[in-house]
């Protein structure tokens, strides 16, 4: 077998890096389409999670896992936006279904993925995001990231959501957070 050295795959963004600023496809919650530029979204921080694709069974598990996850879905502190290659057709479909409380970008030509570093090929196939989320502050500095590591296939690692909110809590000084 080869090491992950032999795929190709991007140089991920690293904390304290610059955020790329975009525009793109967004769903709501409430199901409305349109484009959405990324620092208008960050009067909040924002922990940017990138995913494969809606309605694959890893990316259901990660969704319900923030969506059960209360703190997260509360959008207090932190507000939560997910990233795929899916289109704002089928995220309409899988925020409804899975009954989320996050927008989602659509990124179907992975550019998004790509300037922040975590579109890859496996074997040189099948260009997808490696599942990895940023916390994104006001001026667009990455504060925290948590990165898939399987050597083969980055979506099979799902985001350890208890884990991300605890890092988050010790990042921001967030000291009224529940505790989970």
């Amino acid at each position: 077998m080869g090491s992950r050295a032999e795929h190709d795959v991007d140089e991920p963004l690293s904390v304290g890096d610059t955020a790329p600023d975009f525009t793109a496809p967004f769903v709501t919650p409430n199901g409305s389409v349109g484009e959405a530029r990324f620092s208008d979204l960050l009067e909040q921080p924002v922990l940017l999670c990138f995913y494969t694709v809606d309605f694959s069974p890893d990316c259901i598990d990660e969704w319900c896992s923030f969506r059960d996850f209360d703190w997260f879905a509360s959008g207090d502190d932190v507000r939560v936006v997910g990233v795929s290659k899916s289109g704002p057709r089928l995220h309409r479909q899988f925020i409804k279904r899975l009954d989320l409380g996050f927008p989602l970008y659509s990124d179907t030509n992975l550019d998004i993925s790509a300037a922040f570093g975590v579109r890859y090929r496996a074997f040189g196939l099948f260009a997808r995001s490696r599942r990895s989320c940023f916390l994104v502050d006001g001026n667009r500095e990455i504060r925290y990231r948590w990165l898939a590591d399987h050597w083969l296939d980055a979506t099979r690692d799902t985001p350890p959501v208890s884990d991300i909110h605890d890092a988050i809590v010790d990042e921001l000084g967030l000291d009224d957070a529940p505790e989970f």
